[in-house]
């Protein structure tokens, strides 16, 4: 997924197509971080604002935490 669109500068209003991205936009990331938030272990990372493309690094990492926790 790319990064959202913004309004352009001299205000004028997004396309439609445009506007329903974002929306799909928000409701994934928000999805996703409702879930990391879950994971009250790592506040660390539950705190941290990640850059979407650092989406499925972090996602690895929490996973791998979470087995070793278990294994543990």
């Amino acid at each position: 997924m790319t990064r959202r669109y913004r309004k352009p500068r001299d205000g004028s209003e997004l396309p439609a197509w445009k506007q329903d991205y974002n929306t799909g936009h928000r409701k994934i990331r928000a999805r996703v971080e409702h879930a990391l938030a879950r994971l009250k272990t790592y506040k660390i990372l539950r705190d941290y604002r990640r850059a979407g493309h650092t989406l499925a690094v972090t996602a690895s990492g929490i996973a791998h935490l979470h087995n070793i926790a278990l294994a543990g």
